[in-house]
């Protein structure tokens, strides 16, 4: 391949500040941010994805293989990449300091965050800086570690590298407002973390919150992609969506009921837990609904090429309907390519989950007999199961153990079990204390005993 001749066909933006912001771990940048000021004073931001359909046409090996896959699965002592380690890595991956091929979107914003013009196109950059959210949200803080400088690429951070991520998290706040205001969801979910030893075994278990830093790069991915989903939506051709239908409203009522009457006893993440399970869950569909939880008309995946199939599937679409390349190749029966991508998702969520699962049991293990505090967050006739406050480890408190001489009536439409003879009751939301008996990994089981 021609590096060169290939750079000549495209919008060179190598000149212009440009910085990727991901957890300190990864090693696949994606996704690119450039930032500056225009001659009117407003602000050009350009959201810049990495060209992975370029290395990987149609047909090949490669992409048949990430075609299956669907997506890469992120375990917690490893990931299954979607595409091999060299284009995860190498070719398609926007390290600093190396000219790299991106499907961009070029935003003119301004002051207030109005989207002024906007311009799909294939760029050539070279990021400046490889920053984490940790160092990010210092730099939004107003603060800078001494340490920092030494961290992000050996290079020292200037004052227009601050004025950048400061302006542009003010702009992700206003976003980010203006989509709550519209009814967006607004459900932050922790990521659970393990610290693990040479050996691979869990010692410590952490959480991690959402940051600005983190809402500044989502809000800027979000509008790529509502953008792109607009456009193609325009053109009338079959395209990809991301849709969220709206919940079923038997659940919501349920819901709202059960928020009404424990919310101020429940902890926000079982309230989180719920809303989500009351849900219809995001799929993609060539038959645009919406999507609910972003409260967007149109909406699809176009920023994580690396790491998912169906945003392949949408820059070939782009590359196609909107950019008029000719030449340019579309995946075929896009309905049935939705339906398998939309099942390789759903497998890879919940073999993430299991991965946590082992996890947590395998910590557990190491604490057997020890008690912790807790809350119930689920009742059920089997018994309660209780999540532990540091840690977040849920395991069941069966029902036989409650009481050894009485009968335990369980009261499903009070979210409760209540003793029949002594009529003390356990109540969805009561914190407890409990004793840890049993872990099983053959089982993913956890058995606590009521204190």
């Amino acid at each position: 391949m021609n590096l060169e001749a290939e750079i000549l066909r495209r919008r060179d933006m190598r000149d212009i500040l440009t910085f990727t912001i991901d957890p300190s771990e990864a090693k696949d940048f994606d996704d690119a941010i450039s930032f500056a000021v225009t001659d009117t004073g407003d602000y050009q931001v350009g959201v810049h994805i990495a060209d992975v359909t370029h290395f990987v046409p149609l047909g090949n090996k490669v992409n048949r293989e990430a075609y299956e896959r669907g997506t890469s699965v992120y375990l917690v002592d490893r990931v299954l990449p979607m595409l091999p380690e060299k284009f995860c890595n190498d070719l398609c991956s926007l390290r600093p300091g190396e000219d790299k091929l991106c499907m961009s979107v070029i935003f003119t914003l301004a002051h207030d965050a109005r989207v002024l013009k906007h311009k799909v196109c294939r760029t050539v950059i070279r990021s400046d800086y490889r920053l984490t959210y940790a160092q990010a949200q210092e730099i939004i803080n107003s603060h800078i570690s001494p340490s920092i400088a030494t961290q992000v690429a050996h290079q020292s951070i200037n004052s227009e590298l601050q004025e950048a991520i400061r302006t542009l998290n003010f702009l992700a706040v206003i976003l980010r407002r203006k989509r709550m205001e519209a009814g967006a969801l607004d459900i932050e979910q922790e990521e659970m973390r393990f610290r693990l030893n040479e050996q691979g075994h869990p010692v410590d278990v952490y959480f991690e919150q959402p940051t600005e830093a983190n809402h500044l790069i989502e809000e800027f991915m979000l509008l790529a992609n509502r953008t792109v989903a607009t456009l193609l939506s325009k053109t009338g051709k079959e395209a990809v969506f991301r849709v969220h239908d709206k919940p079923d409203k038997e659940k919501l009522a349920a819901l709202h009921k059960f928020e009404r009457r424990f919310g101020e006893r429940i902890p926000k993440q079982t309230i989180e837990m719920l809303t989500i399970r009351a849900m219809a869950k995001a799929v993609y569909s060539t038959d645009n609904i919406g999507h609910y939880g972003l409260a967007f008309d149109y909406y699809t995946h176009f920023t994580s090429p690396i790491r998912r199939y169906p945003d392949m599937i949408v820059h070939r679409l782009v590359a196609k309907y909107i950019l008029g390349e000719r030449g340019a190749q579309i995946d075929a029966d896009l309905p049935d390519a939705c339906e398998h991508l939309s099942d390789c998702e759903q497998m890879a969520t919940q073999t993430e989950r299991d991965s946590v699962k082992d996890y947590q049991i395998l910590w557990i293990q190491d604490h057997i007999g020890q008690d912790f505090d807790g809350s119930i967050v689920n009742v059920t006739q089997y018994g309660l199961f209780v999540r532990l406050d540091d840690t977040h480890c849920e395991g069941l408190v069966p029902i036989r153990t409650l009481s050894h001489e009485d009968f335990m009536e369980y009261d499903e439409k009070n979210f409760r079990l209540v003793s029949k003879r002594t009529k003390k009751q356990y109540v969805l939301g009561d914190p407890v204390r409990v004793r840890v008996v049993r872990a099983d990994l053959d089982m993913r089981q956890i058995d606590f005993q009521l204190l």
